[in-house]
Formats: structure tokens, C-alpha cells, sequence
């Protein structure tokens, strides 16, 4: 229907365009004296020339909206990575550009001969509306400070706040659940974003067919839920979406650069794609290991030794926030709770190790 109605006025416009070279043909038939039908022949000239300039621009129309729609779409894809702070700035001195090259250009239209005064008049347009674009998109930063256009969001209590960048989920730190209890501390400040493509990923994990797939699917929706009606910031749900981006963690990072967002994660492999990309990342894992207790060499402590460790005579405890601790010589202390040494500490992105060594005669269990 909408192709109809475009055909039909791009029908209309070839008959207005007709008449207008209808219009300067019967001038150079006047000029020159041409007259074959005196009484008709402007009628007949108007007639033949916009007719015949309809049924042409009716024949091509498909094609000139096809033209339109890609370059239309070429048009969006250039713009979808500019944040639109940037847009809406680039607007504004476009405007203020072009109102200063017509106060500039209002006297050079009265320069001889008129069309030197046309060239001008057309490169001060020109060159005003690409400094007005250029220098204010350059300077959003400086705009901003001045306070004139104030970047703000409400909280769910309606109060207006410093705009902070948006925190884009993903599906595993949804899944994790940490998230909830962070934010609950007032460590994390909104708003938080969860894509519609992660909601639809979530739901497809909820919907498997194995049983563990679908209960950490529908953990994740319930923590979701919590989060919407328990927290007090904001948590929005983006419908933003890349069609042309098949993975949803390529997506993530796509809109996190749209929005000038942050990706919260605890997925190590997408941590590292986002830092080469230049995307800010904040990893629950690397904050539950900066927030575990510090332990020094030489630090000394009870552990219960749970397994036999990787190597030769080794034993494996653990802390009772989860980390590792590699006994050497404790695999004969399995089931039993010992007095260790720490002999040193290994700290990785995936988490950190202790390795220690029992202390002699100090067996407790």
C-alpha cells in the first residue's frame, strides 16, 4: 500500500516537473517566433510534457524507491555507531552554521554580476554549516560542562541525577545473580540496561530441553523480575537490536559503543574482545577477587584438605569465600584439618591461588 502511494506521488511530481519544462520550451518557442498551432500550441506543450514526463517517472519509480530505501539505509548505517548526544549537537551547530552564512550572505547578494554573488553565497553556506557540524561536534565535551543542555535520568523515586553511563547485562552475569546483591549495596549506580537480545537468549536457555540449561534460564529471568521491583535504580529494557550482527556477545559490545555504556560481565572471554574493541568492561569475578582478603607469604591458618591436588602429594582446601589453596605434601591429610603456611599467592584474571605447606605437628582433626 505505502509502494502505491509512493508511486503516485512520484507520478505527480514527473507531471510538475513536465510543466516546468513545458514551461521553458514554449519560452524558447516564443523567443525564437516557432509557432505551429497559435492558438493551442502552449496547451498542446504543456499537455505532451507533463503526460509524457508522468509515464516516465511512473516507469522508473520502482526503481528511484529502491534507490531511496538504500540510501536511506545507507544513511542509518553511517549514523547507528554516533552517540546521539553527537547527532543532536551536530543539529544544532548545522543550524546555527546556516543562520550566520545568511546574515553573512545578505550583503554579497547585492554583488555584480549575480552569478559571482551566487557562488559566494553558495560557498559561505557551504563552509558555515560544516564548521557549525565540526565544532560542535569537537566540543560536546566542553558543551556539556557549560550546563546548558543537562544530561540527567530519573530514579524510580522521580529525583534527577548526574548521568552516569548505562550498564549494559549480559546473560551470564544475569544468570550469575551476584549482580542483584552488588547493586543492592549501592556499589553499582544505574541506569541498567538489558537488551532485548539477551532477554530472548534467556528465554531460549529457560525453554531447553536439559534440565541444567533450564534452570539457570529461568534463575536468570527470576533474578531479572528482583531486580525491577527490589532495586532503586533504574532497570530498562533496550529493544535496540543488530540484525546484521549475528552473535548476541558482538551485539552487546555494538550497543555498548551506541550508548556509550559499560558491559557488566563475568564471562572472561568477551572481557578480552570488549578491552581490544576499546568497550569499558566491569567483570564481577575481577570485583569478588579484588574484595577477597588479603593473604601475605608467611600468613599462617587452619584449613580442612577436601582432594588430592594435580600434582604428586598435593593437596587441595579451600577458603571459605572459594579460593583454592594447593597444600604441598597434603594429600596424606585428606579429611582432616591442618595448620598450613603460605608460601605464595598467584593472582589471575580467573581467580586467585594460594599455594602453602603444613605446619609441622599441628594437626588439629
Amino acid at each position: 500500500m505505502i509502494q502505491k502511494i509512493a508511486r503516485g506521488i512520484l507520478t505527480i511530481l514527473g507531471a510538475v516537473l513536465g510543466i516546468g519544462i513545458g514551461w521553458i520550451i514554449n519560452t524558447v518557442f516564443g523567443k525564437f517566433g516557432i509557432l505551429f498551432m497559435p492558438d493551442y500550441q502552449q496547451a498542446i506543450v504543456y499537455f505532451i510534457t507533463s503526460i509524457g514526463f508522468a509515464i516516465m517517472i511512473f516507469g522508473m519509480s520502482t526503481k528511484i524507491i529502491d534507490g531511496i530505501l538504500k540510501f536511506t539505509s545507507w544513511i542509518e548505517s553511517r549514523l547507528q555507531p554516533v552517540p546521539t548526544l553527537n547527532i543532536v549537537y551536530g543539529a544544532l551547530g548545522l543550524i546555527i552554521g546556516l543562520v550566520i552564512a545568511f546574515l553573512i550572505s545578505f550583503p554579497l547578494s547585492h554583488i555584480k554580476p549575480n552569478w559571482l554573488s551566487g557562488i559566494l553565497i553558495t560557498i559561505f553556506y557551504l563552509l558555515f554549516g560544516y564548521l557549525g557540524i565540526s565544532t560542535s561536534v569537537k566540543r560536546v565535551d566542553d558543551l556539556n560542562k557549560l550546563g546548558s543542555i543537562k544530561r540527567g535520568h530519573r530514579d524510580k523515586s522521580g529525583n534527577t541525577s548526574i548521568k552516569v553511563r548505562p550498564k549494559i547485562l549480559d546473560t551470564s552475569v544475569i544468570i550469575d545473580g551476584r549482580i542483584f546483591d552488588i547493586c543492592k549495596t549501592g556499589f553499582v549506580e544505574g541506569p541498567l540496561i538489558v537488551p532485548a537480545f539477551v532477554l530472548e537468549e534467556l528465554r531460549h536457555i529457560a525453554d531447553a530441553s536439559d534440565s541444567l540449561k533450564r534452570n539457570r534460564g529461568r534463575r536468570g529471568l527470576d533474578i531479572l523480575n528482583r531486580m525491577q521491583k527490589e532495586l532503586d535504580i533504574s532497570v530498562e529494557i533496550c529493544e535496540k537490536d543488530f540484525d546484521d550482527i549475528p552473535e548476541v556477545d558482538s551485539k552487546l559490545l555494538k550497543l555498548a559503543q551506541v550508548m556509550e555504556g559499560e558491559v557488566l560481565t563475568n564471562d572472561y572471554n568477551l572481557n578480552k574482545v570488549a578491552e581490544f574493541q576499546g568497550v569499558p568492561v566491569l567483570n564481577i569475578n575481577e570485583l569478588a577477587n579484588a574484595v577477597k582478603p588479603v593473604v601475605l607469604p608467611g600468613e599462617e591458618m587452619y584449613v580442612q584438605v577436601i582432594k588430592d591436588g594435580k600434582e604428586m602429594g598435593q593437596g587441595v582446601a579451600y577458603l571459605d569465600d572459594g579460593t583454592m589453596i594447593v597444600v604441598d605434601g597434603g594429600k596424606k591429610h585428606v579429611g582432616q584439618t591442618i595448620g598450613v603456611m603460605v608460601t605464595s599467592v598467584l593472582q589471575t584474571a580467573a581467580g586467585r591461588m594460594i599455594f602453602a605447606k603444613p605446619k609441622a605437628m599441628d594437626k588439629v582433626v
